[in-house]
C-alpha cells in the first residue's frame, strides 16, 4: 500500500515480522485468518477514512513484535469480526476452533455488556475482562494491543472522547500492562494518555527533554565508556546501553511532586546486563567504586522483586562532574522479564511450559475476582485504581517476610495481607519497635509488628475509610457480614429509610418488598433482610442505587389521573420572582436541583413534581432524559428559561480542585474566597497519590460569569492543576 499512513501496518509487514522471529509460526493458520478479516471487513473504514483491515493487521505486528504465538495472532486479525461484521462466534469456531474462538470472545465481551450506567458498564467490562484474563492470559494482552493502536489513532476522535479514552486506559489499561510487567505498552499507553488530559504539560517536557539531551547524551555516553573500561576485565560478557525516562514518568515528578527536571536524576540512566546474579552484586561493588553512591538511593529489587516480577538492582550515583545518574544493574532474563513481562514466556521460552509458575503470576487476578464476589460492582474499577499502581512499598514481618503493598497503605492493610485471623483480632501495632497510630501509613523499608488479642478483638467500621487496599476492606466487610447480621440489617434499613425520606418517596414499608423487588433481585439478594444487611456492611453503595429507586417510584407510584401539562409555543413572559420563567404556568414555586445545581447561563428545563413545585435541572444534567418523548412522563419536563433580570437571588456551587499537596494551600485556597466575600457552604479535601490533593468547596454566586471569575482568581494560586465545576 504506497500511501499506508503513520501507525498502520499491513499484513506483508506482518509476514516479514513472524519470520525474522526465532518463533516457529504457523502461516497457513495465520494466512487464513487474514483472508477472512479482509473478506468479512470489505469496505469498512475506520473515522479516520483508513481502511479497517489495517487496524487488526497492525495490532497482529504489534503482537509479533512482543514473540507472541500463532493462535494469538490469528486472533488479533479477528478479533472485531464477530463484534462488527455478520459472521458468528459459532462459524469461527467451526473454521479455527475453540481455542482462537475464546480469545476472540473474551475480548468481544468487554463491549458487548448492556447497562444503563457508563460506569456501570466500565466496571461490567473490567470484571468480564478479569475472568477471562483468569482462564487466558492472552485474552488481556491482545486488548493492551487493540488499545495501544487505539491511542496511536485517536487524533481524528473528538476532543472529549479522546480525554474520555485516555483517562480509561491511566486508570485501568496502563495499570493492568504494568502488573504484567508489559513496560513497552505500559509507558507508551502512559505517555499517549497525558498527551492528550494535559497537552500543555506534554509539550513542556518533550521540549525541556529536547533542550537538554544533546547534553545529556554525550555526558551517558561517557559514563557507559567510563563503565566498560572498569568492568571489561573483572565481568564477561557485559553489556552497557542508556535509556530516557518516559514522558509520563517525568510529568508525575514534575507537575505532581513539584520537582524540577534538575531534580530528577533517572531522566537519562545507564543500564548493565550480565550472564548471572552474582555478576549484578560484583557489577554493583564495582560501580560503587567508581562513582560516589547517594545514601538512601539504593533498591534491591533482585533479592525483593515487584509484584509484576521485576527484578535489578538501582542505585544513583554522582560521577566527577557533579551531575546524579541511576545505574540499573540486572541479567538477561531480568532484562527480558521487565521489557516484555509475561509475554516473554512465548517470546524466549517457546510459550508457557511451567503452568504453575505462570499461575502463581496470575493469582492476583483470582485474588481481585473474588474480593469482588461480595462488594458493588464498580469497587472492582476503584480496585485497579488502588492495588495495581505503579507506587508500592515494602514492609518486613519481624519473622522476615516480605509485603508489598500501595503506597498509602497502612498497619491495618499490613495485618490483613498477612492474614484475616490477623487483621480481624488486630488491636494495634508496632513500627519499628514504637506504637503507632491504627491510621499509620508504613513506608518502605520499615519493620511492622501487628499486636493482636486472644479473644474480643474485632474490625472496626471506620476501618473501612482507613484502609488502602482492596483486600484489606474486603475483609472488613466480609467479617461484618459474617458476624453482625442483626446490627447490619438495623443499619441498612435505617439508612434506606433516611434516604427515602430525603428523596420524598412515600411508600408503605409493608410494600417495600414488592416496590424493590426487581432491584433486590439484581443484587443477588434473596430476601428484604439480604439487601438491609448488604447496605448495612457494605457491600451495596445504596447511593449508586437511588436514580434506579426514583425511577422505580415514579413508574409505580405516579399519579397517572393527572391532567398532562402540554408544551407549547413560546408565551409572554410573566413577572415571576424566583429568577426563572417556566411556560404555561404562573406564580409556581421553583427549586433548584441539588443534582446539577443550575446557575443563570446555563441551558436548563423545569419537572414538574409532586407538591413541591418545579424543580430546576441543566439540560445536560444525568436526570435528564436525552429525548424527553421517550421519558416514562414526558408531560412533566417543560421548557425553562432564566429571567432577564434576577434580583436578590443567589446559587450554590461546587468547584473541584486539584493541586499539589503543600503547607497552606487550603489556608490560600480560603482566604482567596474570603477576599471576593463568598459564603463557603462545604469544604472537603482529601490526599490523592502521587503528592496531590482534591479539594471540594460549595461556595455562593449569582450566576454561571461570576463563577468563571472565581474560578480564574483562584486558578492564581500556586500548585493549582486544574478546577472544573462538579
Amino acid at each position: 500500500m504506497p500511501d499506508k499512513p503513520k501507525y498502520y501496518q499491513d499484513y506483508n509487514e506482518l509476514v516479514e515480522l513472524m519470520k525474522k522471529s526465532d518463533q516457529s509460526y504457523d502461516f497457513e493458520l495465520v494466512d487464513r485468518a487474514y483472508r477472512l478479516a479482509e473478506k468479512m471487513h470489505g469496505d469498512q473504514r475506520r473515522a479516520s477514512g483508513i481502511p479497517y483491515i489495517l487496524h487488526p493487521t497492525t495490532v497482529a505486528c504489534i503482537l509479533a513484535e512482543l514473540g507472541m504465538d500463532s493462535e494469538t495472532i490469528a486472533a488479533a486479525l479477528l478479533h472485531d469480526v464477530v463484534e462488527d461484521t455478520p459472521i458468528t462466534l459459532q462459524e469461527v469456531t467451526k473454521q479455527f476452533g475453540s481455542e482462537i474462538a475464546n480469545l476472540i470472545d473474551g475480548v468481544t465481551k468487554l463491549g458487548k455488556i448492556p447497562y444503563s450506567s457508563r460506569e456501570e458498564q466500565q466496571a461490567e467490562n473490567i470484571r468480564k475482562m478479569l475472568i477471562a484474563m483468569s482462564n487466558d492470559i492472552r485474552v488481556i494482552i491482545i486488548k493492551l494491543a487493540d488499545r495501544l493502536h487505539n491511542m496511536r489513532t485517536i487524533e481524528c476522535m473528538k476532543e472529549q472522547h479522546r480525554r474520555d479514552k485516555a483517562l480509561e486506559v491511566m486508570e485501568v489499561y496502563a495499570p493492568i500492562a504494568h502488573r504484567l510487567g508489559i513496560r513497552a505498552i505500559k509507558e507508551e499507553l502512559e505517555d499517549l494518555s497525558i498527551r492528550y488530559l494535559d497537552p500543555v504539560g506534554y509539550a513542556e517536557i518533550e521540549r525541556q527533554l529536547e533542550n537538554k539531551s544533546k547534553d545529556r547524551l554525550h555526558f551517558v555516553s561517557d559514563i557507559k565508556q567510563q563503565l566498560y573500561d572498569r568492568l571489561k576485565d573483572e565481568v564477561e560478557n557485559v553489556y552497557i546501553e542508556g535509556r530516557v525516562k518516559s514522558i509520563h514518568g517525568i510529568y508525575k515528578k514534575t507537575y505532581m511532586k513539584g520537582r524540577t527536571m534538575d531534580q530528577i536524576y533517572d531522566i537519562f540512566a545507564v543500564r548493565v546486563i550480565v550472564e548471572t546474579v552474582a555478576d549484578c552484586y560484583n557489577v554493583l561493588g564495582l560501580v560503587h567504586d567508581l562513582f560516589k553512591p547517594l545514601p538512601n538511593r539504593f533498591k534491591d529489587y533482585i533479592s525483593t522483586p515487584k509484584p509484576n516480577m521485576y527484578q535489578s538492582l538501582h542505585t544513583t550515583v554522582i560521577g566527577k562532574e557533579g551531575i546524579p545518574f541511576e545505574i540499573q544493574i540486572r541479567t538477561w532474563e531480568m532484562h527480558y522479564t521487565a521489557e516484555y513481562g509475561i509475554a516473554a514466556h512465548w517470546k524466549y521460552k517457546e510459550g508457557v511450559t511451567k503452568k504453575d509458575s505462570l499461575d502463581e503470576r496470575l493469582t492476583w487476578i483470582r485474588k481481585m475476582l473474588e474480593n469482588q464476589n461480595d462488594n458493588d460492582s464498580t469497587d472492582i474499577v476503584r480496585t485497579i485504581k488502588m492495588d495495581l499502581v505503579p507506587e508500592e512499598v515494602f514492609v518486613f514481618t519481624p519473622k522476615g517476610d516480605v509485603i508489598n503493598l500501595p503506597t498509602g497503605a497502612t498497619v491495618i492493610d499490613v495485618a490483613y495481607a498477612i492474614h484475616s485471623e490477623v487483621g480481624n483480632r488486630m488491636t494495634g501495632a508496632k513500627v519499628d519497635k514504637r506504637i503507632v497510630p491504627i491510621d499509620y501509613k508504613v513506608r518502605t523499608g520499615e519493620i511492622v509488628e501487628i499486636i493482636t488479642a486472644k479473644e474480643g478483638g474485632c474490625p472496626k467500621r471506620d476501618w473501612l475509610n482507613i484502609v488502602r487496599t482492596s483486600e484489606a476492606r474486603s475483609k472488613i466487610r466480609l467479617w461484618f457480614k459474617r458476624e453482625k447480621r442483626d446490627e447490619n440489617i438495623q443499619e441498612g434499613k435505617s439508612q434506606l429509610e433516611a434516604e427515602f425520606k430525603r428523596l420524598n418517596i412515600h411508600v408503605p414499608e409493608k410494600e417495600w418488598p414488592d416496590f424493590l423487588s426487581e432491584i433486590i433481585q439484581k443484587q443477588n439478594c434473596n430476601t428484604m433482610d439480604d439487601f438491609y444487611a448488604s447496605i448495612g456492611y457494605g457491600g451495596i453503595q445504596l447511593w449508586r442505587l437511588l436514580p434506579r429507586i426514583k425511577e422505580e417510584y415514579f413508574k409505580k407510584y405516579s399519579d397517572l389521573d393527572a391532567p398532562p401539562v402540554v408544551i407549547t409555543e413560546p408565551v409572554q413572559k410573566r413577572k415571576v420572582s424566583s429568577g426563572v420563567h417556566i411556560e404555561g404556568i404562573d406564580d409556581v414555586l421553583v427549586k433548584y436541583s441539588r443534582c446539577c445545581n443550575p446557575l443563570p447561563g446555563d441551558d436548563i428545563i423545569g419537572f414538574i413534581t409532586r407538591g413541591y413545585g418545579v424543580s430546576i435541572h441543566k439540560k445536560s444534567c444525568s436526570n435528564v432524559p436525552k429525548d424527553i418523548s421517550k421519558a416514562a412522563e414526558p408531560e412533566r419536563w417543560v421548557r425553562a428559561q432564566w429571567a432577564e433580570h434576577i434580583v436578590n437571588e443567589t446559587f450554590q456551587a461546587t468547584l473541584q480542585i486539584m493541586a499539589t499537596d503543600r503547607t497552606g494551600l487550603l489556608a490560600d485556597i480560603t482566604n482567596q474566597i474570603s477576599a471576593m466575600h463568598l459564603f463557603i457552604h462545604s469544604l472537603n479535601s482529601r490526599e490523592m497519590k502521587n503528592g496531590a490533593a482534591m479539594i471540594e468547596v460549595s461556595v455562593t454566586v449569582n450566576g454561571i460569569n461570576h463563577l468563571r471569575t472565581v474560578i480564574s482568581r483562584l486558578s492564581g494560586i500556586s500548585g493549582i492543576i486544574s478546577i472544573s465545576r462538579n
